[in-house]
This record gives C-alpha cells, sequence and structure tokens, in this order.
C-alpha cells in the first residue's frame, strides 16, 4: 500500500515543471549569501556566548560588547565608501578617512584589550580575536551582496 501511495506521490511531482529564480548577472547566488549570513551569525552569536560565560567585570564585557558593535558598524560604512568611490558615487574625503579611522581603531581596540586584558587565557583571546574578525568580514560581506543585488536588479 505504502509502494502505491509513493508512486502516486512521485508521479504528481514529476509532472509539475519546476520553477527555477533566474539570477541576474553580477547577483551573488543563493548559496553566497546564504553562507555570509551564516557567518555573521555565527561569529556575533560565539562572541556573544563567550562574553555571556566569560569570568569578566561587567564593565569589561561591556567594553568588548561596544568594541564589537563599534567594529561592525566601521565595517560596513568602509565597505560603502570604497565600494561608492570605485563606482564614481561622490564621497568625501572626510568620510573616506573616517571610516578608514574607525575600522583601524576598532581593530587596535580589541587587539590591545585582548593584549592587555590579565583575566583571559590566550585560548580565549584568540577565540575572541577570530569571532571578532568573521563578524567583520560577513559584515561587509553582506552588505556587499545587498548591494550588488540591488545593482543587478536596477539594470532591468
Amino acid at each position: 500500500m505504502s509502494d502505491l501511495n509513493e508512486n502516486l506521490l512521485m508521479k504528481s511531482d514529476e509532472k509539475k515543471p519546476k520553477i527555477k529564480m533566474e539570477r541576474k548577472e553580477g547577483e551573488p547566488t543563493s548559496a553566497f549569501k546564504g553562507a555570509s549570513w551564516a557567518a555573521l551569525v555565527i561569529g556575533v552569536s560565539a562572541y556573544l556566548i563567550g562574553l555571556f560565560n566569560a569570568g569578566m567585570e561587567l564593565n569589561e564585557k561591556g567594553y568588548y560588547f561596544a568594541v564589537l558593535v563599534f567594529g561592525l558598524y566601521a565595517a560596513v560604512s568602509l565597505q560603502k565608501a570604497v565600494r561608492d568611490k570605485e563606482e564614481d558615487i561622490p564621497v568625501s574625503g572626510i568620510y573616506y578617512g573616517l571610516s578608514w579611522f574607525a575600522v583601524i581603531v576598532a581593530i587596535s581596540l580589541m587587539t590591545i584589550g585582548l593584549y592587555n586584558a590579565g583575566s583571559i587565557i590566550l585560548s580565549e583571546k584568540g577565540f575572541y580575536g577570530m569571532s571578532f574578525v568573521l563578524s567583520l568580514f560577513a559584515a561587509i560581506t553582506i552588505q556587499k551582496n545587498i548591494r550588488d543585488t540591488q545593482v543587478a536588479r536596477d539594470r532591468d
């Protein structure tokens, strides 16, 4: 009996044409978009779970959280400024310079904070550093994917 039901299901599925979403030229694939979002969620989640479970003072946890948020914003801002400049969209020199400065400051604050953290063992420092870098990279990639998708759809 189950074989009969399976055959009926298979036959009805075979008759339906599969709808394929057509990707625009220059638009990132769904797999790449998904991988970018997954990297951001994994990076930020790992960082925040690590902070939650850390035996640090609350003000230290706040410092590392603020550095993460600042770094994510700075990375997206820099990616936008660089992309705008590359596409001949006007970008003021002050904004472009501040974007670079903000990214450098965020990375420096993370590096200096981890270097001077005596209560954190070396493996935890590496964990925070890697999840921070993964999160920044993912934020830049997501911004790029959004921009590429918008440009590809605007062409039509």
